[in-house]
């Protein structure tokens, strides 16, 4: 069997992995899962203001429930805060809270350059000098502030900042989310509407399935529930693309056009759904040999879920793909994919087709204490013949037992193993041990 016709079938299994038991989930009894999310809920601290009496526990519940009600949350994003400030009559609420994270990692039999395990970062020649390496890191430590409310006149709303230790050396103290959301619609910068970081399965590695789509922007964008489960959303996002560029040849022109990136969910129970998104993209670029200016189109398609088949069990999946959208996420991030060189016509350039996936299983023993496994996979097929030493397709497998020893703080172990295979056939493999360690406030 060919390399090609290997992955194509690891794509489909992918898929009937992600659709096939839709028909067993059971609605009758609450997951594990769901109900340690209840005993996150249950575990604040609650300081009212305004006239009256204190509102029943259902109001602020229910007003507590809303910092989790996000179509696109990850399972590493930040907890309600613990000491929330809420109005007596349940119309607001206000929070600042944040995280601690530390994570630390031990590569063996050649070590990767990064503390994120990406597959298209394994050397090919291992260095001497590196064979084994400790590390460590406070990336994902965040801050954050969130007020939720209810006005006559402007309805439903909110406003969410959150800064991360994600920059130089994972210390330095970055904007990751800074949005407004009143009704249907968002403004801000936010996940890309072309994300589901939700159907991301739970792993110690910060960066996850190689298959991932994790772009944020500047967007602006409606999203609105409709009957019977169904939700829609449409947004124009601030473009930001990597495109080859070759000295003499190929040169970067500004972007003036946005993105626009739509998708169409179905949900049921308390957190199952399944969502399709699509982006469309215009990548422009200059030919320095013509003379003249262009630009190509691109775009990229996902299918993506979560739901539990039972109560203990969480499956994950996700498969995606399209011309010209490296630059969204995954392993292509490490690269230029999104417009690259055709080698029959110097100064041309074009968007080469790529696409990937991944498939995540949880089982709870208890709701405080789960074991999960995931499997990614990436390709690059490009129209034209690359160099012999160009990345092809990368593996990406990650095994974990997460422990919450309260609500609030938590612990895990992870295995991780990945494997990258360039266009001339050379395979390098990596593994790496990694802890965590993270409490929220």
């Amino acid at each position: 069997m060919t390399t090609k016709n290997s992955a194509n079938l690891s794509l489909t299994i992918l898929l009937l992995s992600m659709i096939l038991p839709l028909s067993a989930i059971s609605e009758n009894r609450r997951s594990l899962e769901d109900i340690r999310m209840d005993s996150t809920i249950s575990n604040h601290k609650l300081i009212y203001f305004g006239k009256g009496d204190e509102p029943p526990r259902d109001s602020t519940n229910n007003l507590i429930q809303k910092f989790y009600e996000d179509q696109f949350r990850h399972f590493q994003d930040p907890l309600a805060p613990y000491f929330l400030f809420l109005s007596k009559d349940s119309k607001l609420a206000m929070g600042i809270g944040g995280c601690v994270r530390m994570r630390g990692y031990f590569d063996w039999g050649g070590a990767l350059p990064s503390p994120g395990f990406a597959p298209y970062l394994i050397p090919m020649e291992k260095d001497p000098l590196r064979k084994r390496y400790l590390g460590t890191t406070p990336a994902g430590t965040a801050l954050f502030f969130r007020v939720l409310g209810r006005n006559k006149l402007l309805g439903d709303y909110q406003v969410y900042i959150e800064a991360n230790f994600n920059g130089y050396q994972a210390r330095d103290f970055h904007l990751k989310k800074a949005y407004a959301t009143i009704n249907d619609w968002t403004f801000g910068y936010t996940n890309s509407t072309f994300s589901d970081p939700t159907a991301l399965p739970p792993t110690v590695d910060a960066s996850g399935p190689n298959a991932k789509m994790s772009a944020t922007s500047v967007l602006i964008r409606w999203m609105h529930k409709l009957p019977k489960g169904f939700t829609v959303a449409a947004s124009v996002e601030t473009p930001s693309d990597q495109i080859e560029v070759i000295p003499d040849q190929t040169a970067k022109v500004s972007q003036y056009i946005p993105d626009v990136a739509a998708f169409l969910q179905y949900g049921w129970g308390q957190s199952n759904h399944l969502r399709f998104s699509a982006i469309y993209r215009s990548l422009p670029y200059r030919n320095l040999i013509a003379g003249k200016n262009h630009t190509r189109s691109g775009y990229g398609l996902q299918l993506s879920t979560l739901f539990r088949p039972f109560y203990a069990m969480t499956v994950y999946g996700c498969l995606n793909g399209g011309n010209g959208y490296g630059s969204l996420g995954g392993d292509w991030l490490m690269g230029a994919y999104d417009l690259v060189a055709n080698p029959d016509k110097p100064g041309e350039l074009y968007a080469p087709f790529c696409y990937g996936g991944y498939a995540g299983l949880q089982y709870n023993f208890t709701p405080m204490v789960f074991a999960s496994a995931t499997f990614g996979a990436t390709r690059y097929a490009p129209k034209y013949p690359v160099g012999g030493d160009q990345y092809k397709q990368g593996l990406y497998m990650a095994a974990n037992v997460f422990w919450y020893l309260t609500p609030r703080i938590s612990c895990a172990v992870e295995f991780d193993l990945g494997r990258r295979l360039n266009f001339d056939g050379q395979t390098g493999w990596a593994r790496r041990l990694g802890a965590f360690v993270s409490f929220s406030f």
